[in-house]
């Protein structure tokens, strides 16, 4: 897909969801007669009609049958197919869990999983719908990649990526429409390599899906108090680009790290890993959803309840550094 201003606009106002089904892979599919698209009962409200309507032998909607999709979805890959399965993430991820372990990372079949409306996107639809516990969960999977694009074109890139790749994924498609642009040009995506957007001194945010925008914002607030902050989208999260967390050690005394999940076994738990093995003396902050289910609410409001916005990282951050 051409990237122009006007595509860039067009996938911000799709939001993430609509990008990556109703742009992104009929896109694909255009080209590549290998390319399956798999959902559970998701058509219509994953924006999917779309690509049904246009190629519908490359298209099938099994019901409310997570499990059975995976199923059926490791069966056309093994066939050859590159497969695209998808349903809400917080389904995905946990009725469907034993399958992915088993189809996806014992097997290693060609299929992406992506969890639409992931994190708290499903605000008012009650915690049942919230996933901030999927990254833990598929980052537990051996060779099944992680990915969490901050934007609609990222969204876009990340699916052409994985089109011409045979490594199973997990895509966690976060926020709703209107996503907020990071990215205003194009430029070269690579898996497993994290974006430095902004170079600052001292501290450090690591931030990834739509919560980069609120780190940018942050950034740029916390200039009026004299901070000049480095802001990375770690849009990969497995494999984790461990290098560059390793070049921000060497420059920053505190990283924080801010995601639209738990704090426990995500963004903010792989890099603590990966600065317990490089034993630096750099401290760690995590910002997301402390250990609790979070009260219902619109997405906005839940976010600005937990402190993920702008002002919330602003507000962290300076109570944190005067400590």
């Amino acid at each position: 897909m051409e990237v122009t201003s006007r595509n860039i606009r067009t996938w911000s106002m799709l939001g993430q969801r609509g990008t990556a089904f109703a742009m992104a892979l009929p896109d694909i599919a255009a080209e590549q007669k290998n390319l399956m698209v798999l959902t559970a009962d998701l058509s219509l409200l994953s924006g999917l009609e779309k690509f049904r309507q246009t190629y519908p032998d490359q298209f099938l909607d099994v019901g409310i049958a997570e499990q059975n999709m995976i199923g059926i979805a490791a069966g056309l890959a093994r066939e050859g197919n590159c497969v695209f399965a998808t349903t809400y993430a917080t389904f995905v991820s946990m009725r469907s869990y034993e399958q992915i372990r088993n189809n996806l990372g014992v097997m290693g079949l060609n299929v992406k999983v992506i969890g639409s409306s992931a994190g708290v996107a499903m605000g008012t639809s009650g915690n049942c719908h919230h996933s901030i516990e999927d990254i833990a969960l598929m980052r537990a999977i051996p060779g099944l990649q992680v990915i969490a694009p901050a934007d609609g074109l990222e969204t876009v890139k990340v699916i052409q990526a994985l089109s011409i790749t045979d490594k199973p994924a997990y895509v966690r498609l976060t926020g709703n429409l209107n996503c907020p642009v990071v990215y205003k040009e194009d430029y070269e995506l690579c898996i497993g390599k994290g974006n430095l957007l902004r170079k600052g001194k001292d501290i450090a945010i690591i931030a990834v899906g739509t919560l980069v925008a609120e780190a940018l914002k942050a950034a740029e607030m916390l200039k009026d108090h004299g901070m000049d902050l480095t802001v990375v989208d770690m849009h990969t999260i497995k494999p984790l680009d461990v290098e560059l967390i390793r070049k921000l050690t060497e420059e920053h005394r505190v990283i924080y790290t801010l995601e639209e999940h738990s704090i426990i076994g995500g963004l903010g738990g792989a890099v603590a890993e990966s600065l317990a093995g490089l034993g630096t003396g750099t401290r760690l902050a995590r910002l997301g959803f402390q250990d609790a289910y979070s009260a219902l609410g619109d997405y906005d409001y839940i976010i600005r309840q937990n402190g993920l916005d702008a002002e919330g990282v602003k507000a962290f951050i300076l109570k944190d550094v005067s400590d």
